[in-house]
């Protein structure tokens, strides 16, 4: 196998602790002898050790004797050794100290903490290192962790659900579902991948959400922010969860309050007057629209004010495709 066929082997093999890592990016890392695999490891868990410690542990325990030197060990990771003590140690350090001359990494890190630190402190510690392979599948795989160090701030998504005649719900506040079972599903998984999510105070008091990932897999539940003038407020909404209390004022502004905190990816659930300040403030990054094939009458509360609202406001049409009886299109800005 060459470089690029182990990388991907790395890549892959970070790929189940995506929902268990965030916000931290998932890694992966093979160690190999002779050019076979003979270790492997993974960051598993935020706030556990990192793929380059576990693959090392993991090498130790297959080395055949302490008479095996690591100085002939080639070690290949999807991002760049972390140089910085944080919840663990610096991954370079782990590196250095267990004699590995030859080091390949897929990516650098856009984060300040790291950025091209790590791969210095190899260099200077006598280790050969390689950068660049499978760059686009491992900020893809990482991609709201590089969008919040490359732009400065969180990846914003914005999920709403709408019937064919483009409402939300009744006139008298009253709610009914508006998509299929399926769709409810798949908003689960939505909310999985994200660090937080975002209502407003009216939905909390009405609704009544919780809001959380209810899936059948370990996950990291998002956190969860509400943007609210009401007082005393004690919903299903703040049940088994971190809840971030902001009040109301100008989107731009919380949002640059928000990217100085550990959250790279922020879904926003709402009613479409939160939603459409979002979609005005040109801060959404991406807009996931469940369609129901029915229509729900002229008591509805529409979600925009005229036809084509989120072409105008600068999206195009990525993907639709159907689940069940319903449509979900997701939306990039451009």
């Amino acid at each position: 196998m060459n470089v690029e066929e182990l990388m991907q082997r790395a890549i892959s093999l970070a790929d189940p602790y995506k929902y268990k890592t965030k916000p931290n990016p998932v890694v992966g890392c093979l160690i190999l002898k002779d050019g076979l695999i003979i270790s492997e490891g993974a960051h598993e868990v935020f706030g556990s050790d990192h793929a380059e410690v576990n693959a090392i542990r993991n090498a130790k325990k297959n080395m055949d004797s302490k008479l095996d030197s690591f100085e002939d060990l080639t070690l290949i990771c999807t991002l760049e050794p972390c140089n910085h003590i944080g919840k663990t140690g610096a991954c370079t350090e782990a590196i250095i100290e267990s004699g590995i001359k030859k080091v390949f990494i897929g990516c650098m890190d856009p984060n300040p903490l790291v950025a091209g630190e790590g791969i210095k402190k190899l260099i200077k510690n006598g280790i050969n290192v390689e950068v660049g392979f499978c760059e686009e599948a491992i900020q893809e795989q990482n991609k709201f962790f590089f969008y919040k160090h490359n732009n400065n701030k969180p990846f914003i998504t914005l999920k709403i659900a709408i019937s064919k005649d483009g409402k939300s719900h009744n006139q008298d506040g009253s709610r009914a579902w508006i998509t299929c079972e399926e769709s409810r599903q798949d908003v689960q998984l939505i909310r999985a991948m994200h660090d937080a999510i975002l209502t407003g105070g009216n939905t909390v008091l009405k609704d009544n959400p919780l809001m959380n990932a209810r899936v059948d897999f370990p996950v990291n539940q998002p956190k969860k922010i509400l943007l609210t003038s009401k007082e005393g407020l004690n919903n299903n909404f703040f049940k088994d969860a971190e809840v971030l209390i902001i009040k109301e004022r100008d989107i731009h502004v919380i949002i640059e309050d928000l990217k100085h905190l550990d959250i790279n990816s922020i879904l926003v659930e709402a009613g479409p007057k939160l939603a459409n300040s979002f979609l005005l403030s040109g801060l959404v990054d991406e807009l996931i629209i469940y369609e129901s094939p029915e229509n729900f009458g002229p008591n509805g509360v529409s979600w925009f004010e005229e036809d084509k609202a989120v072409e105008k406001l600068g999206f195009n049409l990525e993907s639709s495709y159907k689940i069940e009886s319903d449509i979900k299109k997701i939306y990039k800005k451009c």
